[in-house]
């Protein structure tokens, strides 16, 4: 099918317009549906994950399923683990009582992720090489941490033994 500009539209090209239209549709459920007085949105999201333990888990699959779909979009692995690693900040926060609630509200992870799968659709190449570098940027960052947490037993350790003489 050719549009007026004569551009081809390809069956996956429809299939992955309806899927966008479903994922914005659920990512707004889950971060956006709920208006609050002051103009303040919350969605679905915020509400099952004040539910301990089980609440943020089933917002996380839920989640999940966003990014699944993106994936099968043909969304490249970067994009994936930068949307991967929304999900995990939100879960992990999310699930501090209280506060990773009120966190939870405002990070919006799912619309975050729609946001990045939209701009990946707009400019496929810069988006996939802003996703590498924050992917490695996020490696580097976690391996700093880790040699941060070693490093601090092993200080310890060592500035006892020096303050009792061995």
């Amino acid at each position: 099918m050719r549009t007026v500009t004569g551009t081809l539209i390809t069956a996956r090209d429809r299939d992955n317009a309806e899927r966008t239209r479903r994922l914005r549709a659920l990512a707004w459920l889950m971060d956006n549906s709920i208006a609050l007085p002051g103009g303040l949105r919350i969605g679905v999201d915020a509400i099952i994950g004040l539910v301990p333990g089980i609440g943020d888990a089933i917002g996380a699959l839920i989640s999940a399923y966003i990014i699944n779909e993106a994936r099968e979009m043909g969304a490249p692995r970067s994009l994936l683990l930068r949307m991967m690693g929304n999900v995990i900040i939100d879960t992990v926060i999310g699930a501090v009582p209280l506060a990773g609630d009120l966190f939870d509200a405002a990070y919006k992870s799912n619309m975050r992720n729609l946001a990045l799968l939209a701009q990946y659709q707009l400019d496929p190449v810069g988006t996939r090489r802003g996703s590498r570098w924050v992917v490695a940027g996020f490696f580097v960052l976690l391996a700093l941490m880790v040699l941060v947490l070693i490093a601090i037993p092993v200080l310890v350790v060592i500035g006892i033994a020096r303050l009792f003489g061995a």
